[in-house]
C-alpha cells in the first residue's frame, strides 16, 4: 500500500464526518436543527490531475463536480463525474463540508461520495460501487472563485473481495454560480 493510500484510505471521510458532526452540534443543533435544510453558495468545479495506483501514476483524470446550494446542517449536497484517459468513469453523489479561515480566504473541504465506477481500460477496483473521499485545501479570491489542491481515495470499502483502492491528486477550480 502506498504512503498516499495510507493517508487517504478513508481517513479523510472519517475526519470530515467527525468535524462535520462537531460543527453540527455547536452551530446547527441549537439554532435551526441539527440537519435542518439551509442554503450555501453553489459551485461548479473542474479539476485535472494524476491517477495513482500502488505508488505509480497510471493516468490522468478530468473531474466535474457541482456543489448544490442546499446543505443539511454543515453537509452541502454535492454530485460529480470523472473520466480518465484510460476510459475509467466514476459518477457519484454525496456531500462536502467546508471550513474557512476568519477572513474566508483559505479553506479546507472534506468530501465523501458513494458512486458507480465503470473500469474501461483502467485499474480493476473490484466492483461497480466505489466510495470517493478526500480533502481539498485552497484559496478563495475576492470574486468567490476557489483554487485548490485535492487528494482523494476511491475504494469499494470492502464490499467486494478485491479492494485495491485508487488515489487522485488534482488541481481544482470552483466557480460560484447562482
Amino acid at each position: 500500500m502506498s504512503d498516499l493510500a495510507v493517508v487517504t484510505d478513508g481517513t479523510f471521510a472519517v475526519v470530515g464526518l467527525v468535524l462535520g458532526l462537531m460543527t453540527m452540534g455547536t452551530q446547527h443543533c441549537p439554532n435551526e436543527g441539527c440537519l435542518a435544510k439551509n442554503t450555501r453558495t453553489p459551485y461548479v468545479a473542474a479539476s485535472v490531475g494524476d491517477v495513482v495506483f500502488q505508488e505509480a501514476t497510471v493516468g490522468e483524470e478530468f473531474y466535474l463536480r457541482k456543489q448544490t446550494g442546499v446543505a443539511r446542517g454543515p453537509f452541502q449536497l454535492t454530485y460529480g463525474a470523472s473520466v480518465t484517459d484510460a476510459g475509467g468513469v466514476w459518477i457519484g453523489f454525496g456531500n462536502t463540508t467546508t471550513y474557512t479561515t476568519a477572513n474566508n480566504r483559505w479553506y479546507a473541504q472534506f468530501h465523501t461520495m458513494p458512486g458507480l465506477y465503470v473500469q474501461g481500460d483502467e485499474v480493476d477496483l473490484g466492483g461497480a460501487i466505489q466510495f470517493r473521499s478526500g480533502i481539498e485545501i485552497g484559496y478563495e479570491n475576492r470574486a468567490g472563485v476557489r483554487m485548490g489542491l485535492s487528494i482523494d481515495h476511491r475504494s469499494n470499502a470492502g464490499l467486494d473481495s478485491r479492494n485495491p483502492g485508487l488515489e487522485t491528486v488534482q488541481f481544482r477550480v470552483s466557480i460560484p454560480i447562482d
